[in-house]
């Protein structure tokens, strides 16, 4: 522990100073051929001084990450409406603008604030879309990003994730050439990073849990990897594991009660079943080849996992009910690190083509597969809860970033960090209010 700074999760403003080495800037590398023009008009303000936050500037930068949209500049905007009484359609039909999104902010209270907006379709004349969100003041980034998925799934008919947390793990070097990891939690457009755990010794495969408020990964703290379980909203942390050999890839259960990992404390590495309540765990695989990084099918009636017992890495599925076990992957030489969508149809992977490691989609009804990167040395995917994005690392000159791309692979940016490296990205599910 002697290596070890615990960074617990209490205030924003006491981890500012560790905060600032993980930020994420987002650079929009491909979008759509033919974006929806919107105009997300500047929010009044209803409050005393100024707003705490631009949160009409953080919906449009949203929707824009998104690569469907194409915001309209505050400099082409001839007005600045906030009512519907002050809409004037002509005004936007000037600028070729589809829709336009109005609104109001202000705080309740102390400490409350309330966001009110607006939808107008601007070649139909018409609202199509009203409401508003509430919270904590500090929370006002939080908000507009809730704002920001009613527009997206308003126009897209899609669910927005905008309202979602980013896990990824950033590595700084100092000048004594020693490498400091940091497990870090932020907003998904990378915003308000929070560092959770900070060591000299490798942090690796965050994951969630799936009502988002618990976090796995694993730690080599104690000199060897562990697997730690930790709440968010407190920073008690609890450390699963402390097996002999590898202790790797958590892996929560769809209703939260169990937890996949690999472990080879019985020599080699397998993929066994903990229960959280009881800490009871049950063996599933028993081969004498590599198996590893286990992930959940939506239903949790199977677990895909990788293994090399065919000669090379693929992904296979292991039957819970049954203990079958097929295989699923067969086109490339090399095949892992599964992750599946919420729809249970999409699977994504690192998948090696041209000598090169690409992000690629299986659809799993038609085996169809997809490459979607061009970027070599893609690693660890993560899925949008809504199933339209893919967050993953790669790699930038000499630098760790992370990427994303739809599943189509017609919209791409980048989230490389300020300092150092960045890495092991994990998509949060949907947040409880």
């Amino acid at each position: 522990m002697k290596h070890l700074t615990a960074v617990l999760v209490a205030t924003v403003v006491a981890l500012a100073t560790l905060s600032a080495r993980a930020e994420l800037v987002i650079e929009i590398t491909q979008g759509m051929d033919n974006p929806t023009a919107i105009a997300v008009v500047p929010f009044a303000w209803q409050g005393g001084g100024t707003a705490p936050e631009d949160v009409a500037q953080v919906i449009d930068n949203d929707l824009a990450r998104s690569g469907q949209f194409d915001p309209v500049g505050r400099g082409d905007m001839l007005a600045r409406p906030s009512t519907q009484q002050e809409v004037f359609y002509r005004d936007w039909r000037a600028i070729n603008t589809e829709y336009v999104l109005i609104g109001r902010a202000s705080v309740t209270g102390q400490v409350q604030m309330r966001i009110e907006y607006e939808l107008f379709d601007v070649n139909r004349q018409a609202r199509v879309l009203s409401g508003y969100e509430e919270g904590h003041v500090n929370e006002a980034r939080m908000l507009a990003h809730r704002v920001a998925d009613e527009v997206y799934e308003t126009l897209t008919g899609i669910p927005g994730a905008f309202a979602t947390r980013l896990l990824y793990v950033s590595v700084t070097r100092n000048p004594a050439g020693k490498d400091f990891y940091r497990l870090t939690l932020s907003d998904s457009d990378g915003a308000r990073p929070i560092v959770l755990l900070e060591s000299r010794e490798p942090i690796m495969a965050p994951s969630w849990s799936p009502d988002g408020k618990h976090i796995a990964y694993v730690s080599f703290e104690t000199s060897r990897p562990a697997i730690y379980r930790q709440e968010l909203a407190s920073g008690a942390r609890v450390q699963l594991t402390n097996f002999r050999g590898l202790n790797g890839a958590p892996a929560w259960s769809p209703d939260g009660n169990s937890m996949a990992m690999v472990l080879s404390k019985d020599g080699n590495p397998d993929i066994y079943l903990m229960d959280l309540r009881t800490r009871e765990l049950t063996q599933l695989t028993r081969h004498y080849a590599i198996d590893t990084e286990p992930t959940w099918m939506p239903d949790g009636r199977s677990i895909l996992f990788t293994s090399d017992r065919g000669g090379r890495p693929q992904i296979y599925r292991y039957d819970l009910r049954t203990g079958a076990t097929e295989r699923l992957t067969y086109e490339g030489s090399y095949n892992a690190r599964a992750r599946v969508a919420q729809d249970g149809r999409n699977l994504v992977m690192v998948h090696q083509a041209g000598g090169q490691f690409h992000i690629a989609l299986q659809d799993l009804v038609t085996n169809r597969l997809q490459i979607l990167t061009s970027t070599d040395l893609d690693e660890s995917p993560s899925i949008a809860p809504n199933g339209s994005m893919v967050l993953y690392g790669t790699k930038s000159g000499d630098r760790g970033i992370l990427a994303a791309v739809s599943v189509d692979g017609g919209v791409k940016f980048r989230l490389p960090a300020r300092e150092g490296d960045v890495r092991e990205p994990a998509w949060s599910p949907y947040m409880s209010r």
